[in-house]
């Protein structure tokens, strides 16, 4: 799903990026506070990474006026700053979980993967329609207990219509939910593609991917 990144150190924010996208997540990349503001308030994130200190505005000015403006994305704080009064400020402000530099990169994806199971964030632990089962911790899906073995991007595309079922989910959030770049993905039959190699895999399970004609997918029992 998609990860926000706010991180002025270009080198550290490359890491960031390269880190998450091996483990599945579709990944924006900021290096300054105004922009992570804009894109917490344009965009649907999984989970936000919030650095500390960026120019222009700091992190804590960054989540403080996402919070006002009603953004209730998971988010974590991300900086150097490690005495118990700067992690008082960093919760208080907002962010849900903070972490000091340097840090493990195991340790930052175990964090990212327990703000998505809190129950406060309506993330269910396992995600079902039917037989087909997905559990947003291990990004694992099963069809009656067996596992599937899917690319990142199909990862991606069945989370967000489990999360979605019953309802359509357009090709445009398709796009923009699981691709780095949301044109490449709609002006070509790229979604067509990988929604057919998962009907495929998933072609035992009790639950169908329609096609919505002229709108989208959707993933339904039956």
């Amino acid at each position: 799903m998609r990860v926000l990144v706010a991180e002025d150190d270009s080198a550290l924010r490359a890491v960031l990026v390269r880190g998450l996208q091996d483990n599945g997540y579709t990944v924006d990349a900021v290096g300054e506070g105004a922009a992570a503001l804009t894109h917490l308030r344009t965009y649907e994130y999984e989970v936000a990474i919030v650095d500390w200190r960026m120019p222009v505005k700091s992190g804590v000015e960054t989540v403080a006026e996402a919070r006002a403006a009603g953004v209730r994305t998971p988010i974590l704080m991300l900086t150097a700053r490690d005495t118990a009064a700067d992690r008082i400020q960093g919760l208080n402000t907002g962010s849900d979980d903070y972490l000091v530099k340097p840090f493990d990169f195991e340790e930052l994806l175990a964090r990212l993967r327990a703000l998505q199971r809190r129950p406060a964030l309506r993330l269910d632990p396992e995600i079902t329609c039917g037989d087909l089962c997905f559990d947003p911790a291990t990004r694992v899906l099963t069809v009656s207990g067996q596992p599937v073995p899917l690319t990142a991007t199909e990862t991606g595309i069945v989370e967000l219509l489990l999360r979605r079922s019953p309802a359509v989910v357009t090709r445009r959030s398709i796009a923009l939910q699981v691709w780095d770049e949301e044109a490449d993905a709609v002006g070509s039959n790229t979604i067509d593609v990988h929604i057919g190699r998962l009907r495929a895999k998933i072609d035992r399970s009790t639950a169908r991917i329609e096609t919505v004609r002229g709108t989208g997918y959707r993933i339904a029992e039956g």
